[in-house]
């Protein structure tokens, strides 16, 4: 049975965010979460945390092993842009596109 967690409007550009999840797709979690704890990045405290809640939600909510689960599927899409504005020479100015995302992970037990 597989256990979803989503993490909604995270200010990281998902680009950013998906270099970290390449990392950990496929991974058992107890692997996974070593691997994000000795990436220099600042998504991977982000990503722990959510993988840390899907496990939460697979051995509470639905009596699942923790030992036997692995990260099944893991994405970031694009949320909400926020548009500001850079002023530039001679009056002008120039857009900046701050960047969000949202980010799945589903957990599932291994055979």
């Amino acid at each position: 049975m597989e256990v979803k967690a989503v993490a909604k409007n995270v200010r990281l550009t998902p680009r950013k965010v998906r270099l970290v999840l390449d990392l950990v797709r496929g991974k058992d979690v107890k692997e996974a979460l070593a691997i994000l704890k000795f990436t220099p990045r600042n998504t991977a405290p982000v990503v722990s945390k959510l993988i840390k809640s899907a496990v939460a939600n697979a051995t509470n909510n639905h009596q699942m092993n923790e030992e036997k689960l692995y990260v099944k599927t893991i994405y970031a899409d694009e949320a909400r842009v926020l548009k500001r504005w850079m002023p530039r020479a001679k009056g002008s100015a120039s857009q900046i596109l701050k960047r969000s995302s949202h980010i799945t992970v589903v957990v599932d037990e291994r055979e």
